[in-house]
């Protein structure tokens, strides 16, 4: 299990979303060049077309970084690399701060896509908002993310992540036009979130990944400081991704395995595929509870 998420990250977070609700929740909430949402849960028009925020002094990976991705169990700081990856909400506050003295950067994950119950947030967004359970997962559900107020719960995660001290931010499941989402999304609708969102990171001094969502790369990539990608290699999808490399900001993939046995006999082939791209790969447990680490770097 996760460790004990702490006490005042939830009340933060509250804080936090009333500050970005504000009366009635119509002010723009993604910056400049952006359409003004309309009030209330509805969907809104958020502008697929709004410039990237390119000027500011957030962290930046350079292409051969170095990193780790834990999101359950009491996360191991003892491995020699530059990124950590982990929980938003549940890493306690004295693991942040030990990432950050041993001279690590600190990505924060978040859900950007989905509604998770068990998120002290989850009540913040509108009923109409909650679409159709993830596969797999039945406590997980698909978001609106054309809605104004769904925006307004992303960007207090945004400014949690930034109050917690993160160096950057990962926000999850942002190809839901790609899934039975229970909303008739498009591709447009989901870049016209995903740019929004990757700018409202940046105003924050936050980095961004793009977590997978591989068919937008290029028209995604002048946003987006880096890219996470899940298994594209056993799904042949790691072509999809060469915008990234082109601009020179790292791609980190991991491949998940069964065990470290499974694990070893998957990095033969993986590495010096993952190598010859200029992937940054790690071979994983599904669970991403550290359980085992194979790095190909």
């Amino acid at each position: 299990m996760p460790p004990p998420r702490p006490a005042t990250t939830g009340l933060l977070l509250l804080a936090l979303l009333s500050a970005c609700a504000g009366a009635g929740g119509d002010e723009d909430l993604t910056g400049p060049g952006s359409v003004p949402p309309p009030p209330g849960p509805g969907p809104t028009s958020l502008n697929p077309n709004v410039p990237p925020v390119t000027a500011g002094a957030w962290y930046r990976p350079a292409a051969g970084v170095t990193w780790q991705w834990q999101l359950d169990g009491a996360i191991n700081t003892a491995y020699d690399v530059e990124v950590y990856d982990v929980d938003l909400f549940e890493t306690p506050d004295q693991v942040l701060s030990n990432l950050h003295t041993a001279g690590r950067k600190v990505v924060c994950y978040f859900s950007a896509g989905s509604g998770e119950s068990g998120r002290p947030d989850y009540g913040q967004i509108p009923p109409a908002a909650l679409g159709k359970p993830l596969d797999g997962y039945p406590n997980e559900r698909w978001l609106d993310i054309r809605s104004t107020r769904v925006f307004a719960v992303m960007e207090a995660r945004l400014e949690l992540a930034k109050a917690r001290g993160c160096d950057g931010v990962e926000p999850d499941n942002v190809d839901g036009y790609t899934n039975d989402t229970g909303f008739p999304l498009t591709a447009t609708d989901m870049l016209a979130f995903n740019r929004n969102l990757a700018n409202a990171a940046h105003f924050r001094g936050l980095a961004v990944a793009l977590k997978n969502d591989g068919d937008q790369a290029a028209e995604l990539v002048a946003y987006y400081d880096f890219e996470l990608n899940e298994e594209c290699h056993a799904f042949a999808e790691c072509g999809q991704l060469s915008p990234f490399l082109t601009a020179a900001k790292p791609i980190l993939n991991v491949e998940y395995a069964a065990g470290l046995t499974a694990a070893n006999v998957l990095a033969v082939s993986v590495c010096p595929a993952a190598n010859a791209l200029g992937l940054r790969t790690l071979i994983l447990p599904e669970n991403l509870d550290d359980g085992f680490r194979v790095s190909c770097f």
